[in-house]
C-alpha cells in the first residue's frame, strides 16, 4: 500500500499564493516519484515564519485534524526547517515530518548507480542528518547502510551516534576527494577535445536529447532526477569535427546546499566544459521560471559567464501558437525535439559555430631537439600532418584557443617557427 502525505506550502508577504501552489504541484512530482500518493496540499498564510513551529500552534492543530482524517503517514513541507522545527511539529502533530531537502536526499538515494553518485549521496545526507539525529533517526535501518532515508525491513539495525557519523563523514570526504582525482585523470585524456555540457532542470529531457546526438543508449525516464551520474559521448557534428558531449544531473528550485557540495566533483564537467547547453523542456507551464532557476544555479556555482546556448526541448508536445511566443520571448534561442529527432541539424551547425570560433589552425617547423614542445603538441592537439626534415619537423595542425593559450604559458614556444592556415590565430601570436 503505498504511504500517504500532505504537503504543506506557506504563504509570506514576500511570496504570492500562485508561487507557492506551483512549488507544491513540483512537490507533488517529487513526492510521486517516490511512489507517495498526495491526500492534501495545504496552503497557509503567515505575516512571519514562527521560529519554534513554522506556522504556529493554531495551524499545527488543523494539520494533526487533517493528518488524522486522511489517515497520513507523513507531513511533507515545501521549506527546508530546523531540526527544531521539525521536531516540535512532530511532536505536536503526532506523525513524520519531511522537509523539501529530505525528499530530495531520498530521490537522490534511490536512483544512485555508481560507487561516486552513492558516495556523494551518502555524504550530503549525513551531513543532512547529523543536526537531525532523534529516535527516528538512530538506526542504520533509516538510513547509513544503504544511503536511503527509508530503510526497509529486515535491513541492519545498528545505533549510531554523532561520533560516528562524523567519523562516516570524515571518510565519506576522504574517498570523494580521490574520486575527484580519478576524475582529473579522466578529464586530462579529454583535454584537447573541445567539450559541451548539457544543463537543465531536471527531466527537461537531456539525456533524450545526448542519445539523440550521439546514437548512445543511455537511460532515460519520465522521472525527475533520473540521471545522477555524469555521462560523456562523442558527437560528431560534421566529417571533420567532433566534440565530447556531457550530461549531468538535473537542477531544481531550493536544490539542497549540501547536496551542491557533495557534487562538487560531477560539477567539474560544467566547469572545464567550453559550452554550456541549457536545455528547456517547453511543454512545461513554467518553462521560464525553470531556465530562471538554472541561470541562478549557474551564477551561485561562477559559471554564469560561461558560452552558452539555450535549447528548448519536447517542441513535438507543444503547440504551435505557444511555439511561436517562446520564439518571440527568446529569439536567440533554438527549438527542437529530441525524441523526435527534430531540428537537430541546426543544433549541430550552432555547435560548429561555437567550435570554430574557438579553433586554432597552425603550421608549425619545430626543432627536432625540442622533444619536449613535440610530445606536448602531440598530447594537446590535434597532428594533421606531420612531415620531417634534416633538423626540424614540420607540422600542420589544429586545437582550441585555452589549449594554446595553456600551451603559450608552459612551454617554450620561440624556438619553433609558426604560421597560420586560419585567421584563428591566438593574440599574441605571430605569422611567419
Amino acid at each position: 500500500m503505498a504511504e500517504k502525505t500532505i504537503l504543506v506550502g506557506v504563504i509570506v508577504p514576500t511570496r504570492t499564493e500562485a508561487e507557492i501552489r506551483d512549488h507544491l504541484d513540483e512537490l507533488e512530482q517529487l513526492v510521486n516519484t517516490l511512489d507517495i500518493e498526495v491526500i492534501e496540499k495545504v496552503v497557509l498564510h503567515r505575516d512571519r515564519i514562527d521560529a519554534g513551529t513554522f506556522i504556529g500552534r493554531g495551524k499545527l492543530e488543523e494539520i494533526k485534524v487533517l493528518a488524522a482524517e486522511g489517515q497520513a503517514d507523513e507531513i511533507v513541507f515545501d521549506d527546508d526547517m530546523s531540526p527544531t522545527q521539525i521536531r516540535n511539529i512532530e511532536k505536536a502533530v503526532g506523525c513524520e515530518i519531511i522537509d523539501r531537502s529530505g525528499i530530495i536526499l531520498e530521490i537522490f538515494a534511490r536512483h544512485a548507480r555508481t560507487r561516486e553518485a552513492k558516495t556523494q549521496i551518502e555524504l550530503a545526507m549525513l551531513e543532512y542528518l547529523l543536526p537531525r539525529l532523534t529516535r527516528r533517526w538512530t538506526h542504520l535501518e533509516r538510513q547509513v547502510g544503504g544511503i536511503g532515508v527509508r530503510g526497509g525491513a529486515g535491513e541492519t539495525q545498528i545505533e549510531v551516534d554523532r561520533r560516528l557519523i562524523r567519523t562516516r563523514i570524515s571518510r565519506l570526504k576522504k574517498q570523494l576527494r580521490k574520486i575527484e582525482k580519478e576524475r582529473a585523470v579522466q578529464r586530462k585524456g579529454r583535454q584537447r577535445d573541445y567539450r559541451v555540457s548539457l544543463v537543465g532542470y531536471t527531466n527537461a529531457g537531456k539525456s533524450t536529447l545526448l542519445n539523440a546526438l550521439t546514437g548512445s543508449g543511455v537511460q532515460v525516464e519520465d522521472k525527475l532526477f533520473a540521471t545522477l551520474d555524469t555521462t560523456v559521448r562523442r558527437c560528431q557534428l560534421d566529417k571533420d569535427h567532433a566534440v565530447l558531449l556531457s550530461d549531468t544531473v538535473g537542477f531544481i528550485r531550493k536544490l539542497p546546499p549540501k547536496l551542491v557540495a557533495s557534487f562538487r566533483s560531477t560539477l567539474r564537467e560544467l566547469e572545464e566544459a567550453d559550452l554550456l547547453i541549457k536545455v528547456v523542456d517547453i511543454s512545461s507551464p513554467v518553462c521560464f521560471r525553470q531556465l530562471e532557476t538554472v541561470n541562478a544555479q549557474l551564477l551561485e556555482i561562477g559559471l554564469h559567464e560561461k558560452p552558452s546556448l539555450v535549447v528548448f526541448n519536447k517542441i513535438d508536445i507543444l503547440d504551435d501558437a505557444a511555439l511561436k511566443v517562446a520564439m518571440r520571448e527568446h529569439p536567440q534561442a533554438l527549438f527542437v525535439s529530441a525524441r523526435k529527432m527534430l531540428r537537430l541539424s541546426v543544433l549541430r551547425q550552432a555547435i560548429l559555430n561555437f567550435l570554430q570560433r574557438e579553433e586554432v589552425q597552425l603550421r608549425l617547423e619545430v626543432p627536432l631537439s625540442e622533444t619536449k614542445l613535440i610530445a606536448a603538441l602531440r598530447n594537446h592537439t590535434q597532428i594533421i600532418t606531420e612531415k620531417y626534415r634534416d633538423s626540424d619537423v614540420h607540422l600542420e595542425l589544429f586545437c582550441y584557443r585555452r589549449i594554446w593559450n595553456h600551451l603559450q604559458g608552459t612551454l617554450n614556444l620561440d624556438s619553433a617557427s609558426i604560421s597560420e592556415i586560419k585567421a584563428h590565430l591566438p593574440k599574441g601570436v605571430k605569422s611567419t
